[in-house]
């Protein structure tokens, strides 16, 4: 292995640096002061980590050497990074972007956070993300707005956007976000990296709770994931984060499969690239085709539809309504009634069914992550009035989380990756679905992507 020069620790990702840390090519206080020195000097224009723990950090990183001294190897030992403000770190605010929890004693770690020190991350601080979690830009009163470090007059997406943002700035090579409409997904595909949204369940999302609700009831359609600039850091990841939280680890144990199929000719994929919701640019759609043109001139099965693809105009209602009622818990105005909710459950379920026999014959489900490239920042507050252009017409904000719904409704896995440049140089993305705790598939496939274009720029 070639030694890892200091010149390339912005851009090395973190299964790398793990190795060169392992064998003492660098230290990991090295690593950790050249990350704080990136932030310190490039994060002021884009907004991305709003809070720092820099001193915690160094001693963390010197930890980390004593470790690997005494022999000590651990999969991310030593390895900076960052992770999404909504989780608890002992000692630091989560807010999500509320004034009121800005004084709120958090005295533990999310599991997830917990599980990333456990495997020797050194964490840097927390990134911002949109008020409540709730946009696809990343702003709120309290740390303000985040720039797409690509074109700061653009977002970089939300609202896990300081995440994405820490991530393609160079400061860190890997990120810890959350994904209800595509949280993880669209800054990924807004800033050009790699996002994953696990089957559901398979993180604990113990401690990323809505600020003073840490008793709150499990949200069935949040999931807790990585984001990193390659996709086999992905996969590294998901190993230190996922298996059953507490309790439930007292008699179980993750083992996820492998991928579905060791060669990319044996895979079976379906695309969607049409929504009867959602509008989708010339460019993204163009995007999504090439990818499964690459796919099918490797010898994939690629098909274009499938009666087993559940209808996605109903499912989306389903989703939207269960979405609501969590989003608007505890507010006034209308509610539904349990019966109602007992209905999206079951709705859920039977989409579940419906999906598990569709992934019987395929093994893959590639779609748009989101109409638009990276937009222009919107400053209008009311969403219902917000548009965004689309091949030369205004069409309304709020649909294009539709993209979203399918992964999400069902809880299925989800890999974002890069597939294209847009006409402006702007990244383009494309979603890997898979089946239900088939992690390993949609990740290799994300890794055979990036593999094939071997960072070539590939134009929709």
């Amino acid at each position: 292995m070639t030694p890892l020069p200091l010149s390339d620790l912005a851009t090395a990702g973190a299964g790398r640096l793990a190795r060169a840390l392992a064998v003492r090519e660098v230290s990991a206080f090295e690593v950790c002061d050249a990350a704080i020195a990136r932030i310190e000097a490039g994060d002021r224009e884009i907004n991305a980590v709003v809070v720092r723990d820099f001193d915690r950090a160094r001693a963390q990183a010197r930890a980390a050497d004593a470790a690997l001294a005494r022999g000590e190897r651990r999969l991310l030992l030593g390895v900076p990074m960052t992770v999404k403000e909504s989780f608890d770190i002992a000692g630091l605010p989560t807010t999500w972007g509320f004034e009121f929890a800005r004084h709120l004693p958090i005295r533990d770690d999310a599991v997830a956070v917990a599980r990333l020190k456990a495997a020797g991350a050194v964490i840097l601080g927390k990134t911002n993300c949109a008020l409540a979690l709730a946009d696809w830009q990343t702003s709120n009163p309290i740390y303000g707005r985040t720039v797409n470090p690509l074109d700061h007059s653009r977002t970089p997406g939300g609202s896990s956007g300081g995440a994405a943002a820490a991530l393609a700035a160079g400061f860190v090579p890997l990120e810890l976000g959350s994904d209800l409409v595509g949280s993880i997904r669209i800054p990924a595909h807004f800033c050009g990296l790699f996002g994953h949204r696990p089957s559901h369940g398979l993180v604990p999302r113990r401690g990323h709770n809505f600020p003073g609700h840490d008793g709150a009831t499990d949200d069935p359609l949040v999931a807790v994931g990585p984001m990193a600039r390659h996709a086999a850091d992905l996969e590294l990841a998901l190993d230190v984060l996922a298996g059953p939280d507490a309790d439930d680890a007292v008699a179980y144990r993750v083992a996820l499969p492998a991928p579905r199929h060791s060669r990319v000719s044996d895979l079976r994929v379906l695309v969607a690239c049409e929504h009867p919701a959602a509008a989708v640019s010339a460019e993204v759609r163009a995007a999504v085709l090439a990818v499964a043109d690459d796919l099918a001139r490797a010898g994939a099965t690629v098909t274009h539809a499938s009666p087993l693809l559940p209808d996605l105009s109903a499912l989306l209602r389903a989703f939207s309504g269960m979405v609501m009622a969590f989003v608007t818990r505890g507010q006034p105005g209308p509610v539904i009634s349990a019966h109602e909710w007992l209905e999206l459950l079951d709705q859920r379920a039977r989409v579940r069914t419906q999906c598990a026999k569709l992934f019987e014959s395929v093994d893959v489900v590639l779609a748009p992550v989101f109409g638009t490239t990276a937009f222009a920042h919107i400053d209008e507050a009311d969403y219902s009035r917000r548009t965004l252009r689309i091949d030369g017409a205004d069409t309304p904000y709020m649909p294009q989380g539709a993209w979203s719904s399918f992964a999400s409704f069902a809880g299925l896995p989800v890999t974002a990756a890069p597939a294209a440049r847009s006409a402006e140089g702007l990244p383009i993305g494309v979603q890997i679905v898979g089946p239900f705790l088939h992690d390993r598939t949609t990740l290799a496939v994300a890794s055979w992507l990036e593999a094939q274009r071997n960072g070539r720029v590939t134009k929709a």
